[in-house]
């Protein structure tokens, strides 16, 4: 996940920010307010929008960042599900939730072809086992 990308997921919020900024000062030039105000009420709302932005960021990053990390180190990919921790964002238990189904589901057809499998072993076993019965008898 790079930087970029990120924003580019947010531009409909950073859009709707600007558009309340701008709002709002449309709003404070019909009060006698200075130009201190102006700026500050502005620069202190974009100032909390985007440290909440890179908390974000940093957050969602090092989580995808270590699943990564975490399935380069396994040898079989499918134990991930187990490795990984449940993350602290909602897309992130969202998307864990979904490769535990996703995992679960694979266990269980390859149970069902390991079980089919058994089951032609035992069958071919015991057909063999009944053509020895005639030719042992000749």
């Amino acid at each position: 996940m790079d930087f970029i990308s990120f924003i580019k997921d947010k531009i409909l919020q950073i859009s709707l920010m600007i558009f309340s900024i701008i709002t709002i000062e449309i709003f404070l030039i019909c009060y006698p307010y200075g130009i201190f105000m102006r700026i500050y009420i502005p620069v202190i709302i974009l100032g909390i929008y985007f440290i909440t932005i890179f908390l974000e960021y940093f957050k969602k990053r090092n989580y995808y960042q270590s699943i990564y990390e975490t399935l380069d180190e396994l040898q079989e990919k499918y134990l991930i599900t187990e490795l990984i921790s449940t993350p602290n964002f909602s897309e992130g238990k969202i998307l864990k939730e979904i490769m535990e189904e996703v995992d679960k589901s694979m266990i269980e057809n390859v149970n069902k072809y390991k079980y089919l499998t058994e089951d032609y072993k035992d069958y071919i076993e015991m057909w063999i086992h009944e053509i020895k019965i005639p030719i042992a008898s000749r």
